[in-house]
């Protein structure tokens, strides 16, 4: 029998800095609410979650990472730290998305939500055969989960699919970023 995998999650695409380890049967799970300074934060958060359990970077087999919906920058931090794990340790990183997590391990059919801009929602809808439907933005309430369950079904489902032939990790925008171009023409660059 194959020894079960050890993942490290971790997500800050919303106004917190979650994550979760997850050792076997076992998840542990650290959640700290913050709207800003979460790439300051990230990585001495996870250095700590790994040093209570007396683990090092090189006992992880994956890494699982949330992809979005949500903040834009937030978002980024946390692809951005996967991807350079993953790299650096040679592990893979497996990226999930915020419907999934919520519909993980509920009965099916399941309507997702997530908080959108605006006091709307994104909303996905899964069938009874787990496929889930486009995404579209109404205004119905969100799924009410704690952020706690989010981030340990995140590291569960990173750890279902650490032997699936994974991408790296991409970030999941329903919108446009709210920056707009600059409308001045760029500099000309001198000889």
């Amino acid at each position: 029998m194959q020894p079960k995998p050890i993942v490290l999650a971790f997500d800050t695409s919303a106004a917190h800095c979650a994550a979760a380890l997850l050792l076997g049967d076992r998840v542990v799970t650290h959640v700290d609410e913050m709207a800003k300074g979460q790439a300051e934060h990230l990585m001495p958060l996870l250095e700590g979650m790994l040093a209570a359990e007396n683990l090092t970077w090189a006992d992880l087999d994956g890494i699982g990472v949330g992809v979005g919906p949500g903040n834009f920058t937030g978002i980024r931090i946390s692809l951005a730290a996967a991807r350079g794990l993953a790299l650096g340790l040679g592990k893979p990183a497996v990226g999930v998305n915020g419907f999934d997590a919520r519909a993980f391990q509920e009965p099916l059919p399941y309507t997702a939500t997530i908080p959108a801009p605006r006091n709307q929602s994104y909303i996905q809808t899964y069938a009874s055969d787990g496929i889930g439907s486009p995404v579209h933005l109404d205004r119905t309430a969100e799924t009410q989960k704690p952020a706690t369950t989010l981030i340990a079904n995140v590291a569960q489902l990173a750890a279902a699919r650490l032997e699936d032939d994974n991408p790296r990790p991409t970030p999941l925008y329903i919108r446009s970023a709210d920056a707009a171009p600059p409308r001045d023409p760029a500099p000309t660059i001198l000889p």
